[in-house]
């Protein structure tokens, strides 16, 4: 086994599991789980936290009765689809719901989730999207990139795999839906975790890019960043979110860079 299983408990195949990925999540993980309890069982990866990630959700399982969490220790090893796989994989559910540790699923996305499954008479879809509105800076964000982002975290067991080393992408094969609540995300506490998250990020990505071969131009380091910050701030709006949407336009920028600029380091 590659991870540390702490909790065996057998499920029956129809249940709903959600998979969850840690590493130092003390600060998230029990409003991440606590909006969770109405699925069946959850499955936490944890990257070998170093903070009481692990110490509160065993508390958290002491205190409920109706849901089997289980608890597996792997290393990331600059791998996020690796890590969401192995958690498909562990996990019992027919369906699947995977979120993140700064996430949280709303008692209406729950309900919807619960409907969609419960409503389905054929074996279509196999999957949904599932729309992530942000909490930045003490402000919820109505424009820029972040409020468009849809993605596929809900779907059928047996679907497809995980695909992309980070920004990973759940590569189902079949029809595909659309839920209309939203993921709750809760990212970037501060700039100082922001930049961290984006260091971390960025050193997969351009390792990622030297693997692949790719070729990147001194123009490309210039152009990308530019282009992502007047796209964010300008044509998706992002200014009508005041300083919160200036800082994340910046970032993304900045993201937009530092990938680059890693990677040319790499390769020169």
């Amino acid at each position: 086994m590659i991870g540390k299983e702490r909790r065996i408990i057998f499920m029956n195949e129809d249940l709903i599991s959600a998979v969850v990925l840690t590493k130092n999540e003390e600060v998230n993980i029990e409003k991440c789980l606590n909006s969770l309890l109405w699925c069946d069982e959850i499955i936490v990866v944890d990257d070998y936290s170093k903070d009481e990630t692990l110490n509160r959700i065993k508390n958290l399982e002491l205190r409920i009765k109706n849901i089997a969490i289980k608890i597996y220790e792997r290393k990331l090893g600059g791998d996020f689809s690796g890590q969401r796989n192995f958690g498909l994989e562990k996990s019992n559910g027919k369906w699947v719901l995977f979120v993140d540790a700064d996430e949280i699923i709303s008692k209406e996305l729950s309900s919807e989730v619960k409907s969609q499954i419960s409503g389905l008479k054929t074996e279509t879809p196999v999957g949904f999207f599932i729309k992530r509105k942000d909490y930045f800076l003490g402000n919820w964000l109505n424009y820029g990139e972040t409020n468009s982002i849809k993605l596929l975290r809900l779907g059928r067991k047996g679907a497809g795999k995980w695909i992309d080393r980070v920004h990973e992408i759940w590569d189902i094969k079949g029809v595909v839906g659309e839920l209309k609540n939203p993921i709750l995300h809760f990212p970037h506490s501060s700039i100082s975790q922001f930049i961290k998250k984006i260091d971390l990020y960025t050193d997969i990505v351009a390792q990622s890019w030297k693997e692949e071969g790719k070729k990147l131009s001194w123009l490309e380091i210039l152009i990308f960043p530019l282009t992502k910050f007047l796209q964010n701030y300008f044509l998706r709006l992002g200014f009508l979110d005041g300083v919160p949407g200036l800082i994340m336009a910046l970032m993304m920028s900045f993201h937009s860079f530092l990938a680059r600029a890693k990677y040319w380091l790499k390769s020169t």
